[in-house]
């Protein structure tokens, strides 16, 4: 295993997750985020269906960022409960991998 992850996180719409993204990679907590902007979510919330369309962030960073990205977006993030779901990278190319270290504060 290496040290790149991908945190899922969605948003409420296009204009927050590109909001929500410029800040995290300005605060050089992730290297990239990618937004895909129309997806729909079917959850529960307080004890009820809910259908909603949401945006979803792809954030590209390191292990050691991923409580900073927590942090950020427990205070910028509108929903009570963001998501935040990591997922490591089994396999990162070395080229993007140096790119990603040198895109990120240590």
């Amino acid at each position: 295993m290496n040290e790149t992850i991908a945190i899922l996180c969605t948003c409420p719409d296009e204009a927050t997750a590109e909001r929500l993204a410029r800040g995290i990679v300005e605060n050089r907590h992730a290297a990239c985020v990618n937004i895909l902007p129309a997806l729909r979510s079917v959850y529960t919330w307080d004890g009820e269906i809910q259908d909603e369309q949401e945006a979803l962030m792809i954030i590209k960073t390191t292990h050691s960022h991923f409580f900073a990205i927590e942090h950020w977006l427990d205070e910028h993030h509108p929903y009570d409960v963001p998501e935040l779901l990591a997922l490591d990278a089994e396999h990162v190319s070395e080229p993007y991998l140096r790119w990603l270290r040198t895109s990120v504060s240590t």
